[in-house]
């Protein structure tokens, strides 16, 4: 069976099981039924929490192709910080991953702020380099 989704306003066809079909078909008429309870109770005074915790969607649950999405993302960032120096990569990832200032990160390697700020730039400049030339992939 062959299922449209939708991904980063692209709509993209996949081929999928019949057991996978039936699974999003039905996942898509409870998530239906569970908006159309809601706006016949739009005050809350008359919804009721059960029909939430049974039929509504709980705790957010990655669909496989958002893992997948997602596991092909963090392959190709972690192939664009492979070509990048030990300094720079771990400079750049206590930056946007721990969210450390340029100060901070300087104090902690034991160098200056500029040279922090010139190794994210330079990093910024590869990732900027690789999404020009893979724009919509």
């Amino acid at each position: 069976m062959e299922v449209t989704i939708h991904y980063n306003g692209q709509a993209v066809a996949v081929e999928v099981t019949l057991e996978v079909y039936e699974f999003l078909d039905r996942a898509d008429h409870k998530t239906e039924n569970l908006f159309h309870e809601q706006r016949r109770h739009w005050d809350g005074r008359e919804f009721d929490e059960y029909i939430v915790a049974t039929e509504g969607v709980g705790i957010y649950g990655e669909t496989p192709e958002e893992y997948l999405c997602r596991m092909e993302t963090l392959g190709e960032l972690m192939a664009v910080l492979d070509t990048c120096t030990e300094a720079q990569r771990r400079r750049f990832l206590l930056y946007a991953l721990d969210g450390l200032t340029l100060t901070e990160i300087a104090a902690l390697c034991g160098c200056s702020k500029s040279s922090v700020q010139g190794s994210i730039e330079a990093v910024r400049k590869i990732f900027k380099k690789i999404l020009r030339n893979h724009p919509y992939e």
